[in-house]
């Protein structure tokens, strides 16, 4: 029973971070985009080692990853152009 619940704690939490990348990232808060997808790297592969995801949780979120990494590749702030005028 407590392994279940283990696995579902790992998804709810890689979940949140997704929902904060995906807010994030239609706000255009680009730096916070950024990090929480770091975040979400890193919180992905602990639980890998750990065992906390089934198969199909593990390839859910690798395609998540992915998604987000393609989506957030070119996401800078060199790409803005000033709205204003000295």
């Amino acid at each position: 029973m407590f392994i279940f619940r283990k696995k579902a704690d790992a998804a709810r939490r890689l979940d949140e971070k997704l929902e904060r990348i995906q807010m994030n990232f239609e706000n255009n808060y680009k730096d916070a985009a950024q990090l929480n997808l770091k975040e979400f790297e890193a919180l992905f592969g602990t639980f890998l080692e750990e065992g906390k995801l089934s198969e199909k949780q593990k390839a859910h979120y690798e395609r998540q990853l992915a998604d987000c990494e393609a989506r957030l590749q070119n996401f800078t702030h060199k790409d803005q152009k000033p709205t204003w005028v000295p």
